[in-house]
């Protein structure tokens, strides 16, 4: 059987995104079980309250939500268990030393298959104010409308 190429998401963690702003990005392996590989493969999982910390010099992954296989027997894992992410020392060396800085936390952005391997994407992030939030939104509606305009301008509406 031919070994799956190229990347396929499984979950992404929108919300993240409006929460946080995203200074950083790492790629994490995850070190799993077998009904947890094939949970994921079946495109189940949920990043909602998920965040990673260190823990003896290891980076660990809290709160993810992973379902039971459903054709899995008395050896189905746990839904919400800890996991460990799987870094380069280097890599751990220094998001340990961003850390240190207060206000920065690891969240998980995505969960996907990248050639057959099951990855997380994790973001180095400080969380965003209320009205760094209405900000953003405003920027976008802006940016939006910025579109439009240029839209109808191309098709000779204006």
């Amino acid at each position: 059987m031919p070994r799956e190429k190229g990347r396929k998401v499984v979950t992404s963690n929108r919300k993240a995104w409006h929460d946080y702003a995203i200074l950083d990005t790492y790629e994490a392996g995850m070190a799993l079980t077998g009904t947890e590989v094939k949970s994921l493969r079946a495109g189940r999982a949920s990043l909602v309250d998920a965040f990673a910390q260190e823990r003896a010099g290891e980076f660990y992954l809290h709160g993810m939500h992973i379902p039971e296989y459903t054709q899995g027997t008395w050896t189905n894992h746990e839904p919400r268990r800890t996991r460990k992410l799987l870094l380069n020392r280097l890599e751990i060396d220094r998001l340990q030393g961003k850390l240190k800085e207060s206000g920065l936390t690891l969240i998980p952005l995505s969960v996907y298959f990248n050639d057959g391997w099951a990855k997380v994407e994790i973001g180095l992030a400080r969380g965003k104010k209320a009205y760094d939030k209405r900000q953003d939104l405003a920027k976008r509606d802006a940016d939006r409308e910025i579109q439009k305009a240029a839209g109808r301008r191309g098709k000779g509406m204006e």
